[in-house]
């Protein structure tokens, strides 16, 4: 399981549905994109230290890039940014878990819609 950037935002912020969510599909894994994703969104440095630890606690696997991966996920936005507004982030993130046979729970499953095999387990929050 590879979960996306927006579970992992919820989780942290007190989301009930988030927190069962990553509790029951540990152990799981995120793209490093989610990583940096996360980060962005984070308001102190004490919000870091804090996902910092989760990721530990949780023994994460962070999903590096490799060419395979970045082949992909070129070819992913060239046939469907133009028609699908797929963005780089969400490329590169459905490329690593097409490339790792992973399913990928996330809230923005439109995002990956227009990618041909890739497994979506939707998330509510």
């Amino acid at each position: 399981m590879l979960i996306d950037s927006d579970v992992l935002i919820w989780y942290i912020r007190g989301n009930k549905n988030a927190q069962r969510a990553v509790n029951n599909n540990m152990p799981f894994k995120i793209s490093v994109i989610n990583y940096m994703e996360v980060i962005q969104g984070m308001k102190d440095k004490k919000e870091l230290k804090s996902f910092q630890n989760y990721l530990k606690k949780w023994s994460v696997e962070i999903m590096q890039i490799n060419e395979t991966i970045s082949t992909r996920a070129m070819f992913l936005v060239e046939d469907y940014f133009l028609s699908s507004s797929l963005e780089l982030g969400d490329a590169i993130i459905a490329s690593t878990a097409l490339e790792n046979q992973e399913i990928v729970l996330t809230g923005n499953d439109k995002h990956y819609k227009c990618i041909p095999n890739i497994q979506i387990q939707k998330f509510k929050p």
